[in-house]
């Protein structure tokens, strides 16, 4: 019987926290799928449109998606913005473009000591972080897709996130 009840507890547990694999959900124009093995969460912040988390055993990194609208800077001024968070990353910074279906994306990869924390506001030091982060360039206002954690989650979880992102700008959905 105690057989029984442990693995109806496991199974619960499992039930209750497997990831959210497959599931859709829009940001812009743009309809994203949730990348096996990684779950959706609720925004931090009110500025996200969409947060994903992808946990390597105790290590998480987040997925963060943000569309403005028109007038949110270019795509090279976005990206120096975001590699500059990273210190000491000038060797490792890159940055290439693809075309899905016509859709431009850029791709920028880099690793180091990331500064989190709002822009003006006191930043947290978090050594050993890497960045893998893509913004798909549509008429609509451009979307932002940046993934920021621990090195090894991030270099681990990057080809998925060119996956979600490239299978998104293939097929963007009508406004």
């Amino acid at each position: 019987m105690n057989r029984i009840l442990c693995t109806l507890i496991v199974c619960l547990f499992v039930a209750t926290h497997a990831s959210d694999a497959g599931e859709s959900f829009k940001v812009g124009s743009f309809t994203f799928t949730v990348p096996e093995g990684w779950t959706k969460v609720t925004p931090a912040s009110p500025m996200r449109n969409a947060q994903l988390e992808v946990a390597r055993g105790q290590e998480k990194a987040e997925v963060t998606f943000f569309h403005f609208g028109g007038g949110s800077g270019t795509a090279t001024d976005n990206v120096a913005r975001w590699f500059g968070q990273f210190a000491g990353s000038e060797a490792n910074r890159k940055t290439e473009t693809a075309d899905a279906g016509g859709t431009k994306i850029t791709f920028a990869t880099t690793e180091g000591t990331f500064s989190s924390g709002m822009p003006g506001a006191p930043a947290s030091p978090m050594p050993g972080y890497a960045l893998c982060g893509a913004i798909i360039e549509n008429a609509g206002g451009d979307v932002y897709v940046k993934m920021t954690g621990p090195a090894a989650v991030v270099k681990a979880s990057a080809e998925a996130l060119r996956k979600m992102v490239t299978d998104a700008a293939k097929a963007p959905a009508s406004l």
